[in-house]
Parts: C-alpha cells; sequence; structure tokens
C-alpha cells in the first residue's frame, strides 16, 4: 500500500491512533505613504493579463470552456431594468457554477484595461485546472504513493504561488482548492510562483468536504494543520496515502473540514508570534512528510 495506489478504508480515524501507524508572508503594506486596502479592492484595481472583458467576448470565453475564476458584472441601480445579455451571461455564470460579483460601473472602469467592459468583466485562470484522478494517475505512473495538499479558503495570491514553489520543491502530486472563497490560479498566483504554476497540476472543487470524503474511501489518510493540534507536525503518521490540509491565512481550517480529518497537527513554538502565514506551515509540514516518506522505502 506504501508505494501503490489506495485501496477501501474506513473513513474516520481517531486523533489516538497514531501507534497503529508505527509498523514571511506577503508585506502588509503596499508601500509607504500608501494605505492599505481589501484584498477584493486590490484585486479590482490592479491591471492584470488574466481578463476577458465586454459582452461577446465573455459569452465566446463562456461557450469555449474556458476556465473562469470569477464573473464581474454591473450592479443594477435600483428600478433599472435588466439587461437581456448580461442576464444570459449571468445565468450561464450560474449553470457552470462561476462565482459572480456584482460591482458598481465605478469598479468595472477601474478594473478595465480596455476601457469598453459593456458591463462585465471575466477573470479568467492563468493555467488550467486538472481533475483529482488525474494527480492519482501522476503518482501511480513513479510508483509512489499519493501526496495532496488542499488548501481551505486561501485568498492570498502570495501564499498560494509560494505553496506551489514548495508542492514541486517537494514532489508533491497535486493541490486541491475550492471553486468557492478562494483565490484562482490568476496572474498574481503565477507570477508568485516563479514558475512552478506550469508543473504542479491543480484542481478546483466545488465542495471540499465531500472531496475529502471521497478520497477517504480512496484509502487517503487526512492529515489537518491546527495550532490545537493533538499530534505534533514530526510525529510518524506519513506513511501511505496521504492528503495534507492547510487553511486560510487568519482564520485556519474551518469547523467542517476539521472534522474531516484524520489528525490535527500542530507546529510547536517558542517566540512571541504564535502564527505562521499558510505558505510557512505548509513548507515546514510538507517537507517533514517527504523526510519520513523517503526514509520508510
Amino acid at each position: 500500500m506504501r508505494n501503490g495506489m489506495p485501496g477501501p478504508r474506513v473513513p474516520k480515524r481517531g486523533q489516538n491512533d497514531i501507534a497503529k501507524r508505527h509498523a514571511m508572508g506577503r508585506k502588509e503594506a503596499l508601500e509607504a505613504g500608501k494605505s492599505l486596502r481589501k484584498p477584493q479592492q486590490e484585486e479590482e484595481n490592479t491591471p492584470q493579463a488574466d481578463r476577458v472583458e465586454g459582452r461577446n467576448p465573455v459569452l465566446e470565453a463562456m461557450r469555449a470552456g474556458r476556465t473562469i475564476n470569477k464573473l464581474y458584472v454591473l450592479k443594477l441601480t435600483e428600478n433599472a431594468r435588466p439587461d437581456p445579455v448580461l442576464s444570459r451571461i449571468i445565468n450561464m455564470a450560474k449553470d457552470q457554477r462561476i462565482p459572480i460579483m456584482e460591482v458598481p460601473r465605478a469598479s468595472l472602469d477601474s478594473m478595465s484595461q480596455t476601457h469598453n467592459h459593456q458591463g462585465v468583466i471575466a477573470q479568467v485562470a492563468s493555467h488550467e485546472y486538472v481533475s483529482i484522478e488525474e494527480m492519482l494517475e501522476k503518482a501511480e505512473s513513479k510508483g509512489e504513493a499519493p501526496l495532496l495538499l488542499v488548501l481551505d479558503e486561501l485568498k492570498d495570491a502570495y501564499n498560494l504561488g509560494s505553496i506551489l514553489r514548495i508542492a514541486d520543491a517537494a514532489g508533491v502530486h497535486g493541490v486541491i482548492i475550492p471553486q468557492h472563497r478562494s483565490i484562482g490560479l490568476d496572474s498574481m498566483v503565477a507570477k508568485a510562483s516563479a514558475g512552478a504554476i506550469e508543473y504542479v497540476p491543480v484542481a478546483r472543487v466545488n465542495n471540499l468536504s465531500r472531496t475529502l470524503l471521497e478520497l477517504k474511501e480512496k484509502g487517503f489518510w487526512i492529515a489537518g494543520t491546527d495550532a490545537e493540534g493533538t499530534n505534533m507536525y514530526f510525529d510518524d503518521v506519513w506513511s501511505g496515502p496521504m492528503t495534507i490540509v492547510i487553511g486560510s491565512e487568519g482564520e485556519g481550517m474551518s469547523k467542517n473540514i476539521k472534522d474531516k480529518c484524520d489528525y490535527l497537527l500542530s507546529i510547536p513554538m517558542s517566540g512571541s508570534v504564535n502564527s505562521l502565514n499558510a505558505a510557512v506551515a505548509a513548507g515546514i509540514v510538507v517537507f517533514e512528510a517527504v523526510k519520513q516518506r523517503r526514509k520508510a522505502k
């Protein structure tokens, strides 16, 4: 099981089952003299190369099946008549489960690079997503037990880009992110990844909780990182098919995701600052997992 593909297993393990298995972050200020901006404001106001603007271009991109991270549409004023083309775009986006943001015209004007957005701008992926099955096939082709990273509602482009670099360096077989309440593969992530985005498979799923349960059914152990975890990240838990869950920058893992974990692992710290950013925590845990898995071969 250690070097092959996983078989069926009972989904939930207790937090004390380890014995059975023994056989700096992104700068907060933009620059001196400038005020801080919220992530959404920064995303809207920063010119990007990964945007499609205008009604027909957006419609064609959606018809062609191009991956769209987010759709920005004009927020109608009170008593305004709905535009039939924009309504059609919105309905198509809902059918394709694309996150929709209704924003005022001033925001669209600020985001627009063509100055002809016609009330709609689509943020498209800088790189195509893959399926989880493709990740598992990649691991199988290498004769390795799968090692996956799950990111629970990560919202910072620098953190995601850095985690992709870590995943590439460590030989992680794939990264999984949720479709909603998470940053996607945009141009800022691509830049922060320093090219790793081209080599690390990323899957985007609609329901992260259900995905973890499906991975359990395939034989995966789920290890979540949590400051209150009862196990240490260096404990011997890393053999076999593994999924490591990294929580969001400020809130950590959501309760629903935490409940799906077989282990909650903490990183002991002695300093005055009692938390690490998501990328740093991921690097510590991932390379410990890789070290133990190599020793076990």
